[in-house]
C-alpha cells in the first residue's frame, strides 16, 4: 500500500515537471498558470480566497498577480462588499494564451496516458477522486478531535 501511495507522488511529480518545461516555452510558469486557470474556472476570486485554494501565502499569490497584471492578464478590482480586499478577473489578453495552455496540456495529456482505455482512465478518475476524498475526510476529523 505505501508503495502506491509513492507511486502517485512520483507521476505527479513528473507530470507537473512536464507541464513546467512545455509552460516555459510559452512564457508562463506553472504557478501563473494555475493562477489563470483558477480565475477562468471562477473569475472574480478574492486573492485571500485563491491564495487559500492553491495552498500559498497571500504575499506569494500577491507576486505572481503582480507579474499576471504587468504582463496584461490579469486585472485587479476593489471587491465592492469589502474595500480592502481585491477580486481577481481574466483580462481579453489571457484567452488566447489559456487557448494555447489548455492545447498543451490535452497533447500532454495524451502522451501521458497513452495505452490506457476510456474505461482505464474513468476508473483512474473515480479512484483518485476516492482517495482525495479520503484523505479530506480524514483530516476533517482529525482537525474537529
Amino acid at each position: 500500500m505505501e508503495l502506491l501511495g509513492w507511486e502517485i507522488g512520483e507521476t505527479a511529480h513528473a507530470l507537473r515537471r512536464a507541464i513546467d518545461r512545455r509552460a516555459s516555452s510559452m512564457g508562463v510558469t506553472r504557478a501563473q498558470w494555475r493562477v489563470l486557470a483558477h480565475l477562468e474556472r471562477k473569475p472574480g476570486q478574492r486573492q485571500v480566497e485563491l491564495a487559500d485554494r492553491l495552498d500559498v501565502e497571500p504575499i506569494t499569490l500577491c507576486r505572481i498577480v503582480d507579474r499576471l497584471e504587468e504582463a496584461g492578464l490579469v486585472e485587479r478590482r476593489r471587491d465592492p462588499g469589502d474595500r480592502r480586499a481585491w477580486q481577481l478577473y481574466l483580462k481579453a489578453g489571457a484567452e488566447p494564451l489559456l487557448g494555447k495552455l489548455h492545447g498543451m496540456a490535452e497533447e500532454l495529456s495524451a502522451e501521458a496516458f497513452a495505452g490506457l482505455s476510456e474505461k482505464d482512465r474513468t476508473m483512474m478518475r473515480e479512484a483518485l477522486a476516492r482517495v482525495r476524498a479520503n484523505v479530506d475526510a480524514a483530516r476533517d476529523v482529525k482537525a474537529s478531535a
